[in-house]
């Protein structure tokens, strides 16, 4: 913002126009030091939940961390901070990948990576050649991908083969497959799965599963 002053103008008429102007010291005419800063009460003790480093003590998983650390700071590629970030992940939000899953989302010669753990599919009769980079792979879907050819790398491994994640495919497991997920907001009319010891005539037959006792579900 540009203010028009002449030698008239006295130095309470532009405290009165430019807000800056009241850092201006009456004696001198200089500015004095900046203000300090506020407080933003409307974000005051608001605590930033995102993780910045895993919660496990693994020595293997910390140094896979410093080594995309490094990777996301020194290079562009978004897919190191992408997979630095699955890395301080919990558990439960590092589903496991069936081989199946890899088959279905595989492009060509790409690398398949997984920032978690590669399991078997029993159901899959037929495996092809794959590349698959992966936090952890089970025994039987190591052996199922080398016996059909294909190579399994651990991400250090793959961080020496493509730093910027060039030529790969970056895939995730399903995070609300797990049972206790279809429990979850259990109520009347929600279609949840109730916690039942059994199921029979003595089990969940009153209240909520009959009309006349309330309502049926």
């Amino acid at each position: 913002m540009t203010i028009h002053t002449d030698s008239t103008t006295s130095l309470s008429e532009l405290k009165e126009v430019d807000p800056c102007a009241l850092l201006i010291d009456d004696e001198t005419g200089e500015f004095t030091e900046k203000a300090e800063k506020g407080i933003d009460l409307k974000k005051h003790h608001v605590k930033n939940t995102n993780r910045t480093a895993p919660k496990s003590d693994n020595v293997y998983l910390a140094l896979l961390v410093k080594l995309y650390r490094f990777l996301a700071r020194r290079t562009d590629a978004n897919f190191n901070k992408v997979v630095l970030k699955r890395l301080f992940m919990s558990r439960v939000n590092r589903p496991p990948v069936t081989v199946s899953r890899i088959v279905r989302n595989a492009k060509g010669d790409n690398t398949v990576v997984v920032v978690g753990t590669v399991t078997d599919d029993s159901r899959l009769l037929d495996l092809p050649k794959l590349s698959v980079a992966a936090l952890h792979f089970t025994k039987t879907a190591k052996a199922r991908i080398l016996k059909a050819g294909g190579e399994v790398l651990t991400l250090d491994q793959l961080a020496l083969r493509a730093p910027t994640g060039a030529n790969t495919v970056l895939i995730r497991g399903a995070k609300n497959s797990r049972e206790s997920v279809k429990h979850f907001g259990m109520g009347p009319h929600k279609n949840k799965k109730p916690y039942v010891r059994s199921k029979g005539r003595k089990f969940e037959r009153a209240r909520g599963k009959r009309a006349s006792r309330g309502f049926k579900v």
